[in-house]
């Protein structure tokens, strides 16, 4: 298949390999502790959370990043990236420590949020450094192809993460041994990185004024935002619109798991929202299949055009149907979409942005994702009913998808403009 010839082909690059096994032992381990924490918190019998209280729980794990995130991500273009990525894998597996002693100690209070507050923080700061480190490990033609086979296979690796923390919780019964767990990978993921090549940044061509950008946080995020050239802009803008209805899903879904599919049943709903997760994740392998072909093809337009009407049409049908079935193959979908724009965009990104700037503009990037996530929960806690089911919703939903096609259609050029990228061998 076309995938694993793609696969093969970058794991001939020495510092891909590395990188990529970082990306997939840190995902994994997102995975594991994700599980627990979906337990703890989502479906545990003792809690029956509302709209509104998911919504105040993403905001209270996302907004603080999105505040001080930007801060972080000149860092990223400052410091050593692998040497980043090494101690944000060791502060994420001493935070799952102090969170598995909290769980262990029945202590789900305000301590407990702001330290997976501080592990979230950190596993967007590592994200952001795997994108903007991805040029540096594979050739400038291979970009779509890496940002194809990279973060898809991570996201498969977070799916193989919910299966393990799946499986050890059922045969322990204990949050804390899945956090623990998750803590270990986080440990190899770090031991692994410190084996990467150097992944820049790139400050030896660059000029008295880029220096003195990097010396002041505040000054150097301005600076990095005017490097984002019109066509960096307009891909940022798509993704993050394609967030929207994303995150307006995701509560649905938590919510349908719970109150209208596996009804006073707290581990049904956690097996039914799995379901459908893995379904997502399909989606997401699919993306990884189809679109360095497809875009090559059709170009990246066409391409972005055909995923917002295919996302429109998923929030139609099978999704109105409600049932275990019908959310799945929407899942199967919409994971499709949304990972398939957000290859397009890494690749633009990478492609528009100088390395000097890459690092701050990816921080930015999630600094989006997550402030218009926030937003869409607090839009479905407003209209979503307490069991999920609203044809409004979809109908809204599939309208946005519509205009995110119409945006692609009249603004997107018809060829991406390449920016002389550093690749290492």
């Amino acid at each position: 298949m076309t995938f694993f010839r793609d696969l093969a082909a970058l794991l001939r690059f020495s510092g891909f390999r590395r990188l990529f096994a970082v990306r997939l032992l840190s995902q994994l381990s997102d995975g594991v502790f994700q599980v627990a924490l979906a337990a703890t918190v989502l479906f545990s019998p003792e809690r029956a959370p509302s709209a509104g209280a998911i919504a105040a729980g993403f905001a209270t794990i996302l907004l603080p990043f999105s505040v001080f995130g930007p801060f972080v991500g000149v860092f990223l273009d400052r410091w050593s990236r692998r040497r980043i990525l090494v101690l944000a894998n060791v502060a994420r597996a001493g935070l799952l420590g102090v969170v598995a002693l909290l769980v262990g100690r029945h202590d789900v209070g305000w301590a407990f949020y702001v330290v997976v507050l501080a592990a979230f923080s950190v596993n967007r700061f590592v994200l952001a450094g795997l994108s903007a480190s991805l040029p540096h490990v594979v050739s400038r033609d291979r970009l779509v192809t890496a940002n194809a086979v990279s973060p898809t296979c991570g996201t498969l690796a977070y799916l193989l993460g919910l299966a393990v923390g799946g499986g050890i919780h059922a045969a322990t019964h204990s949050d804390a041994a899945v956090i623990l767990a998750g803590s270990v990978f986080y440990l190899l993921s770090a031991l692994v990185a410190t084996q990467l090549p150097p992944l820049g940044p790139d400050l030896a061509d660059a000029g008295a004024a880029v220096r003195a950008a990097l010396g002041n946080v505040v000054t150097g995020l301005t600076d990095a935002a005017k490097h984002v050239p019109p066509l960096g802009r307009l891909a940022l803008t798509i993704v993050s619109a394609s967030r929207l209805p994303y995150g307006v899903m995701i509560v649905g879904l938590i919510l349908l798991s719970r109150n209208h599919l596996a009804a006073g049943s707290p581990e049904g709903g956690l097996a039914g929202a799995g379901v459908v997760v893995g379904a997502s994740g399909l989606g997401f392998g699919l993306a990884a299949l189809l679109t360095p072909t497809l875009t090559a093809r059709w170009g990246m337009q066409r391409y972005l055009c055909t995923l917002g009407v295919f996302g429109a049409v998923m929030q139609v049908f099978p999704l109105s149907l409600f049932s275990m079935w019908a959310i799945a193959v929407s899942g199967l979908g919409l994971g499709l979409v949304t990972q398939g724009i957000k290859i397009c965009v890494d690749t633009t990104v990478q492609r528009v942005v100088g390395d000097a700037f890459r690092g701050r503009v990816f921080v930015i990037y999630d600094v989006l994702f997550n402030a218009v996530f926030v937003l869409a929960t607090v839009i479905a806690a407003l209209v979503m009913p307490a069991d999920g089911r609203s044809y409004g919703v979809l109908a809204a939903a599939a309208v946005w998808y519509l205009g995110i096609a119409a945006v692609v259609a009249r603004q997107w050029p018809g060829q991406v403009p390449q920016l002389a990228a550093h690749a290492a061998h």
